[in-house]
């Protein structure tokens, strides 16, 4: 119950895979492959099965984490990390120490519909990003796809009761 004894909005954020951003983190680690290079001390290089993906907070203020919303259209796992970093078009690189914990793990089994995740991690997670919105407007996850999921086989929101 709200405040004034109505019932809390629902409002569904989902996750928005940003194209551009993935892009441009896959270029950053094939540009040090070309030069020789190797990354810098602590930076994240994104790997072939993983994607960057976007939350726009609509709402900031008294937002109260309800649940996930996820859906695997087939068999498979991914683990949705969220980063403390502001990134802005111009990216910066991805610094591990910039990674949250927990991470939230979900996966579907063979021969199974339901979705199966690590409740407390995911939970922990999600109240975190209810205190996040309230100072940010956008909110950026690395998406680690595992057992042959891909970005097109996941659907992603996040559940939040406006309070």
């Amino acid at each position: 119950m709200a405040e004034d004894g109505s019932k809390p909005t629902q409002l569904t954020m989902p996750l928005v895979l940003d194209q551009d951003l993935t892009k441009q983190m896959r270029l950053r680690v094939e540009s040090l492959k070309q030069r020789g290079e190797k990354r810098q001390d602590g930076e994240k290089l994104l790997r072939p099965a993983e994607a960057v993906y976007r939350i726009d907070f609509i709402q900031q203020q008294r937002l109260q984490f309800e649940r996930w919303d996820v859906v695997l259209d087939k068999p498979g796992k991914v683990t949705i990390t969220g980063t403390s970093q502001n990134w802005t078009p111009d990216l910066t690189n991805l610094m591990t120490r910039q990674l949250l914990d927990p991470a939230a793990i979900f996966w579907r089994k063979e021969a199974s519909e339901a979705m199966d995740w690590n409740e407390a991690d995911a939970l922990e997670f999600g109240e975190r990003l209810s205190e996040l919105a309230r100072i940010r407007r956008v909110m950026y996850f690395l998406i680690s796809f595992g057992e042959g999921v891909e970005p097109a086989d996941l659907r992603a929101s996040v559940v939040f009761n406006q309070l």
